[in-house]
């Protein structure tokens, strides 16, 4: 207990604020459909009341919907997606660099020269055209931005390889007579996954930014879900007659990208730290 207490007081409070916030949002991806199954239920009758007016907490938007219920609601779709993304191009990066930085020569290259070619690419533009070519839809976009935010895990993950490939222990583990999909697996791996760890969430916060500018312009999720990207949207031509519509899931978005971001960097300061040590 005394361990644990000593570990949470060298937290800083920001980090730790950040912590609340990423529970928080989580809580409500996990739940949030379950508490507001009627979000997206319409009610012209009841559109536009101000906060605090016939039991609606924040009001409600040009469709009558419960502006709270809404941005509790939305989070499985604004957060899910970003998630998916951010697992998705970490085991993309995680494979092709671990495999890039253990055997090095021609796979290196090739697949070095073609991550070069995405970090040239303006990850939301791309989406904006390929969109527009065969059509907006969520996953995929989603399958997109995976393909897109790749090539930073791929880089990262690619030169940890690289630096642990010539310790003494892979050395031993060779001699030992150790497959190298094993040594990958069992030893090298498990030395980087910190790193993976730190920039997943980095990768979290960019693509809920990401995402949500895409639902903003009309190409993510559909008309009607659930969505602080899609709040945004239709909210901006109200946003006289009931500013809580937009600026509640325009906050929740940076509040939400910020802690996740700030975990991300947390992590990654003492991922490098730690690498320092060993």
């Amino acid at each position: 207990m005394s361990g644990a207490l000593a570990r949470a007081r060298g937290i800083p409070f920001l980090v730790g604020a950040s912590i609340l916030v990423v529970a928080a949002a989580l809580l409500a991806v996990a739940f949030g459909a379950a508490l507001f199954p009627d979000a997206t239920r319409t009610d012209i009758l009841s559109a536009l009341l101000p906060p605090l007016q016939d039991g609606h907490l924040l009001g409600t938007d040009q469709l009558g919907r419960d502006v709270l219920a809404l941005s509790v609601a939305g989070a499985a779709s604004s957060l899910g997606g970003p998630i998916t993304i951010a697992v998705g191009a970490a085991v993309i990066g995680v494979v092709f660099g671990s495999v890039a930085g253990y055997w090095r020569g021609p796979v290196d290259a090739v697949f070095s020269r073609a991550t070069d070619l995405l970090l040239a690419l303006p990850v939301v533009l791309v989406a904006i055209v390929v969109a527009g070519i065969l059509g907006s839809g969520y996953w995929l976009t989603v399958a997109l931005l995976i393909v897109l935010f790749s090539p930073t895990d791929y880089r990262i993950v690619r030169s940890a390889v690289i630096e642990q490939r010539p310790r003494p222990y892979i050395e031993a583990t060779r001699l030992s007579g150790t497959s190298a999909a094993r040594t990958l697996a069992v030893h090298v791996l498990p030395n980087v996954l910190r790193l993976v760890v730190a920039n997943l969430l980095l990768n979290i916060a960019f693509a809920i930014v990401s995402l949500s500018s895409l639902s903003f312009l009309g190409l993510g999720v559909p008309d009607g879900t659930a969505d602080w990207g899609r709040q945004l949207t239709d909210a901006k031509l109200v946003l006289g007659e009931n500013p809580a519509a937009m600026i509640v899931p325009a906050v929740l978005i940076v509040l939400v990208a910020s802690a996740v971001n700030i975990l991300g960097d947390w992590l990654s300061e003492k991922a490098g730290g730690d690498a320092g040590v060993r």
